[in-house]
């Protein structure tokens, strides 16, 4: 142990090493020590570094961080980059496009790889094979972006250190790139993953990090088997005794995990909870143990978290970006994409990404935008893995002025001219409204969100505004223009307050 690790973690290692016939008496008392300690440690974070030399962050990656033009961490940076490098396990908790990425990515290479510090531990031959951390994303888009970031802070010379493993792509050259290069970052889907550790060719217990980046989606039926295998296989041993393993205390202890969403519902909650060592919930400018958030109940986002918290809503006001302007527009299911049409053209907006429920209907929209002159294509998980690719580029590159997609694909698109997002169907909740609107207005940009519903579907989205807590102005498309009338503007101000 390093040691310039905090008395809280010596605690809670005298507190591992305690006889099982003892552990819950003193773990009662350890606890109640750790909490004291957590508090202070809370109060002095940083939240507000003017630059990431204030942040603990070894020389050699502060030298990259400022070639690549990253010059001020951003709120949940300054909070999020100090407490994971103290060890705890996080839940970062921000607004989509607000840095999270970046957020646990710099205290993970100061720890693995050619960046790191070299006091860290690990220099030995066996650091120099093993597989240090693994990050698990719901969608190819998502872990290709994070993959691209590590690249892009490690140099073109130590690209080696880091490999996707995501489904679409092929199994067989992934699993001979691992033997090969012997990467010390994984960054993949669950199902890929899952699949190449069941087949004996991914060694991870030796493992020191698990991030489980948007994991609210990861939470999800489709994953369970494969979320099932990486939690239990990363971060063991595998000398471990089976029958301790079962202990979350000893499970846990031998990696550190990092949790990351937009949103933080009571199921993200209670996974946290169970996957984590007395974890903290980090969001912008503040640091709560996460065991003071009620698992029976809403988690309150813009207030003080409260075990007694009676809100039987979740205002989710910190999941969005704060420079957003929110609109809906009613017209018939006929006309929605021309309604769609003339929203572009009214606020000029040059990047914009459509989100429809079905994948089978993105087609007929692109076709339709395509026929009124406007350059559209799909994006949806029965693409190859080429077509996805080549549509992003398109987009990222301005030659496609309209994306349309569905929920999951769009995670982990990270377009920062994206000045548009329109819901041409309805999200399903407020958790999928603040996902989908985080596409814009990345890190402080500008950004609006349109929501085109019919008549009936109205009061959905006066339900949205309540538990989001924002106004979302009805507007017409009227002569090139957006327009709201004043009537209208005091009626949703007041529904709001």
């Amino acid at each position: 142990m390093n040691k310039n690790k905090v008395n809280y973690l010596e605690n809670q290692s005298r507190a591992i090493e305690v006889p099982t016939t003892k552990l819950k008496a003193v773990r009662r008392n350890e606890i109640k020590a750790v909490r004291s300690k957590k508090s202070l440690e809370i109060e002095s974070a940083p939240f507000a570094a003017s630059s990431f030399s204030e942040l603990g962050l070894p020389p050699l990656l502060l030298d990259r961080l400022e070639r690549e033009g990253f010059k001020l961490p951003t709120d949940v940076q300054s909070v999020a980059i100090p407490t994971i490098l103290k060890n705890h396990d996080v839940v970062i908790q921000s607004y989509t496009g607000s840095g999270k990425t970046l957020a646990y990515l710099l205290p993970i290479l100061s720890e693995v790889g050619p960046l790191k510090n070299k006091s860290s531990t690990g220099d030995g031959e066996s650091g120099k094979t093993d597989i240090e951390a693994v990050i698990v994303a719901p969608s190819r888009e998502l872990g290709m972006q994070i993959v691209r970031e590590i690249e892009k802070l490690l140099g073109p010379s130590d690209k080696k250190v880091v490999q996707q493993l995501v489904g679409g792509a092929n199994r067989s050259r992934q699993e001979e790139a691992l033997k090969k290069n012997k990467p010390a970052i994984i960054v993949g889907t669950p199902g890929r993953i899952a699949e190449i550790s069941a087949a004996g060719k991914l060694h991870t217990h030796g493992c020191r990090f698990l991030v489980l980046d948007e994991i609210d989606e990861l939470l999800s039926f489709n994953f369970r088997e494969s979320m099932h295998r990486i939690l239990e296989h990363v971060g063991r041993r595998s000398g471990a005794n089976p029958h301790e393993a079962k202990s979350s205390l000893a499970r846990t202890s031998e990696r550190q995990t990092i949790m990351v969403s937009a949103t933080v519902p009571f199921s993200v909650i209670r996974a946290a909870r169970s996957w984590g060592n007395d974890p903290l919930l980090v969001q912008a400018k503040r640091v709560v143990p996460l065991e003071s958030v009620p698992s029976s109940g809403p988690v309150n986002l813009s207030g003080p978290i409260s075990s007694s918290s009676s809100n039987t809503n979740q205002p989710v006001e910190l999941t969005l970006p704060p420079a957003l302007r929110h609109y809906f527009c009613v017209t018939k299911l006929q006309h929605k994409v021309d309604t769609l049409r003339r929203c572009v053209h009214a606020l000029d907006a040059k990047s914009v990404i459509v989100f429809m429920n079905h994948s089978k209907q993105l087609k007929d929209a692109v076709f339709k935008l395509e026929a009124r002159g406007i350059k559209a294509a799909e994006l949806h998980g029965d693409l190859g893995k080429l077509a996805r690719s080549t549509t992003l580029k398109k987009f990222k590159n301005g030659e496609l002025r309209v994306l349309v997609t569905n929920e999951l694909s769009a995670r982990g698109l990270d377009v920062a001219e994206c000045d548009l997002v329109v819901n041409l169907d309805l999200p399903t909740d407020s958790i999928h409204y603040a996902h989908r609107a985080g596409r814009t207005g990345r890190l402080g940009r500008k950004g609006t969100v349109v929501t085109i519903c019919e008549e009936p579907e109205v009061f959905v989205v006066k339900k949205l505004q309540k538990r989001l807590g924002i106004p979302i102005r009805t507007c017409e498309f009227t002569e090139g223009k957006l327009v709201v009338s004043e009537k209208e503007e005091e009626k949703t101000l007041e529904a709001v307050r």
